[in-house]
């Protein structure tokens, strides 16, 4: 049964090609809906980028099916209808009767009375709107299309029960074939002998040769750092491996995600020489905002946001004895271009050939946003996403429609990609405590 879905702002904000995802149904959009879509227009964030295409993609609908206000026809099999009241409407009891919102609920009301036998469905990503529609009575949905079931997000590991003797084979060989359906490329592996003295190993799935190949994390560690537990382990073999060229790195604060991320990088680039730079960037939110309401230079601009990114380097290049392994000096190698650090507003049309990217936050941007990021490694360029899905600053995305869940979910499994959920605490016991109380 066909089914009317009434549209609300924030969704073509947030998926302009949402207009095309709603298969065989028909799809209205309050007139309400297109005057606020034109007050970001000229924004030079995500959002008037993506109020520029909701237009654009309207107005090529327009052309090649007609008129919106009586409805166009969908390659799908549905129509898109831009619905056009005979008066503003008003709900009786809102407190602010000028509001955009309250207007487009009540052209909500308006289309579920005029087609009683007819499902009408109010889709929009806002909490309260969503709650406030229900109240009226309207069926209300979130829209999900870029949406992860985020309680059941991969952790990047599992476990394969072993015999004793096989255990003991794996650790002389250094690996072990494995043909296991259940088990996809670059998965993080524990091998578990429950025999009377249990025993583990860790290992990483190498899906071309099918086998499960022992961690190759250096005894000393990375840049002086050594992982203290099984998760840290894996991150750091993934983040050392040039093959996988996207790792997604998601925990809690203080799980050594970023400094773990740029100890991996700092070694592969300052010096392995494997890369040619080391890219640190964070989104400053929103992304895109004009950096002009602080003083300085771009540089100095940048110092409030990128601040935890120098400490994690300075700790790296200071404390953690890189000169006296003769890795050049912090300054020198930020004079030098060898460590750029910036923000993502500046990444948009750039192309970034052999270079260890390294993207901090990564939670705070959109699927799309992502998207842009990753189109733009070039050829021997590795990027790492890192980020907590549950400390979220952006008021366009949450838990599980957020860029960095939305990366982990759809790029699951591919050869060149690798996953690493990281739970447990390592800044300091009040740290812990602090995240997990807290």
């Amino acid at each position: 049964m066909k089914k009317n879905y009434v549209l609300d702002t924030n969704v073509l904000l947030h998926d302009p090609n949402a207009i095309f995802k709603f298969e065989d149904n028909d799809l209205l959009l309050p007139i309400y809906v297109i005057e606020e879509i034109d007050q970001f227009k000229r924004d030079n964030t995500e959002r008037g980028r993506n109020a520029r295409t909701v237009s654009r993609l309207l107005d090529a609908q327009r052309e090649r099916g007609g008129s919106l206000a009586t409805g166009v026809a969908t390659s799908e099999g549905g129509t898109l209808r831009v619905y056009v009241p005979d008066r503003r409407p008003e709900l009786r009891i809102a407190l602010n009767p000028a509001s955009g919102d309250h207007a487009i609920l009540q052209s909500a009301i308006e289309l579920r009375d005029a087609e009683p036998n007819k499902p009408t469905i109010f889709v929009t990503m806002d909490v309260n709107l969503r709650i406030r529609a229900d109240t009226l009575g309207l069926t209300t949905q979130a829209y999900e299309n870029q949406s992860v079931d985020i309680d059941h997000l991969d952790t990047g590991v599992v476990e394969v029960p072993v015999s004793g003797a096989e255990l003991d084979k794996f650790f002389e060989a250094g690996h072990m074939p494995r043909d296991d359906e259940s088990l996809y490329a670059n998965a993080c592996i524990v091998l578990r002998d429950d025999s009377a003295r249990p025993r583990t190993g860790l290992g990483r799935y190498h899906a071309e040769k099918r086998e499960i190949r022992a961690l190759r994390t250096p005894r000393e560690g990375v840049m002086g750092i050594r992982p203290r537990n099984k998760e840290q382990s894996f991150a750091l073999d993934l983040l050392m491996d040039d093959s996988v060229r996207l790792v997604t790195m998601v925990g809690k604060a203080g799980t050594g995600k970023t400094l773990l991320a740029l100890a991996a990088g700092l070694k592969r680039t300052a010096e392995d020489g494997t890369y040619s730079r080391l890219l640190v960037s964070r989104p400053v939110m929103p992304m895109g905002r004009d950096l002009g309401f602080l003083p300085g230079a771009v540089e100095e601009k940048l110092n409030p946001w990128m601040q935890p990114i120098f400490d994690n380097l300075e700790f790296l290049l200071v404390a953690g004895g890189a000169k006296r392994r003769g890795v050049r000096g912090f300054d020198e190698l930020f004079e030098s271009g060898q460590i750029q650090v910036e923000p993502l507003t500046y990444i948009r049309g750039r192309s970034l050939p052999q270079q260890y990217v390294i993207v901090d936050e990564a939670q705070n941007l959109t699927p799309h946003e992502v998207k842009t990021v990753v189109t733009r490694c070039g050829e021997g360029t590795k990027i790492v996403l890192t980020g907590d899905p549950f400390q979220i600053d952006n008021p366009y995305v949450d838990s599980a429609t957020n860029g960095l869940s939305v990366a982990v979910d759809r790029l699951r499994g591919e050869p060149l990609i690798g996953h690493m959920f990281l739970s447990k605490g390592e800044r300091s016991e009040l740290a812990n405590i602090a995240a997990n109380k807290l």
